[in-house]
């Protein structure tokens, strides 16, 4: 069993050689990703920290951040996010999140998100101020995953998802791969270390019947029309890689001050930093904020839009005294460089 555990720590070492690969190329293919959609934090809690808290997200938050963390839940969590994304853009994401403590040392987790884009009026070169006629676009992400805690010390996790962007004639499919680890040391648990590899998976390309258009025969001598079919580029997923720490003070019995750190290294944009911290006050009550900068990315026109500060506070209340059965309420706010910034709100169920 010892022996075992030492292999553990090589973990770590496997996910930076995994990363290693899916990041290898040069600067030029920046810009050049699709499917940003899975770069967008649903779930409130680690929004509040502008998803800084790799070292030890945990439930359902983790089936976005760090999929290690899935594992360190007591029995059962189920999650309800709705998110305003750019206030005032009219763009809404809704999501689910399910997980199961499975054994002693394992989890089951499952996530779901959908993106609401609103409606588009339908145009075409015969009709190009519109017809009447709308459309809605369609993107929808579904994760399974699972980790596994050895000896409260060292988790594991890998998630397998499912990419889909659609119109009603047209669409793109993908399928993706995240993979993470958390490390918890120190006398009282307080020192954390965590790594995710995220959206490793194949290229994306659009097809479909609205990729078509019918053309008169190119010889003259008989009249009959053919359909044409144009292919499209090919684009890849938004692979990142994530390292991040976090140190627990802790105030008496039951409070906590988190600081914590995190480096986000993207594949197909600039790097970023930030740092944060986390109050709580017992299981009742959290208070947190953070601060993320994109590195050589300020006062660019293609720096990212959330960059900056974000806050965001839980109330947790047990269904009947002496439970450990919960419901939380999470909020979140993160500041846009355009529009009036990004809201989440969340309902957790801890079971």
């Amino acid at each position: 069993m010892i022996m075992n555990h030492k292999y553990l720590y090589l973990l770590p070492l496997c996910i930076l050689m995994m990363a290693g690969a899916a990041f290898a190329g040069n600067p030029d293919r920046q810009g050049e990703a699709g499917a940003n959609q899975l770069l967008v934090n649903p779930w409130a809690r680690s929004a509040g920290l502008h998803s800084l808290n790799t070292s030890y997200v945990s439930g359902t938050d983790a089936l976005f951040l760090n999929v290690a963390g899935v594992a360190r839940i007591k029995k059962t969590q189920i999650q309800l996010a709705h998110t305003r994304y750019l206030e005032g853009a009219d763009i809404n994401i809704n999501a689910l999140g399910y997980a199961q403590r499975v054994g002693k040392s394992g989890a089951f987790g499952i996530s779901l998100v959908s993106f609401d884009l609103g409606e588009f009026d339908l145009t075409t070169t015969d009709n190009p101020e519109g017809s009447g006629a709308t459309f809605s676009p369609s993107f929808f992400n579904m994760g399974v995953s699972y980790s596994h805690l050895f000896a409260n010390r060292v988790s594991v996790g890998i998630m397998f998802k499912f990419v889909n962007e659609a119109i009603s004639n047209a669409g793109a499919r993908a399928f993706g791969l995240d993979a993470g680890v958390q490390y918890v040391t120190g006398p009282n648990d307080n020192f954390k270390f965590g790594i995710s590899l995220r959206n490793v998976g194949s290229k994306m390309r659009f097809t479909g019947e609205g990729l078509s258009q019918q053309l008169e025969a190119p010889n003259g001598t008989f009249e009959y029309p053919i359909t044409y079919y144009q292919r499209t580029a090919e684009y890849e997923l938004p692979s990142q890689l994530n390292l991040g720490m976090s140190y627990d003070w802790l105030l008496g019995k039951t409070n906590r001050l988190t600081l914590l750190g995190n480096f986000t290294s993207n594949a197909f944009s600039r790097d970023l930093i930030g740092g944060g911290m986390e109050f709580a006050l017992g299981q009742n009550f959290a208070l947190r904020a953070a601060y993320k900068h994109e590195i050589d990315g300020q006062g660019t026109l293609e720096a990212t839009l959330d960059n900056g500060f974000s806050g965001g506070l839980t109330v947790s209340f047990p269904f009947r005294k002496g439970s450990d059965s919960r419901m939380s309420l999470d909020y979140s706010y993160r500041n846009t460089k355009i529009f009036e910034g990004i809201h989440n709100l969340g309902i957790r169920i801890d079971l």
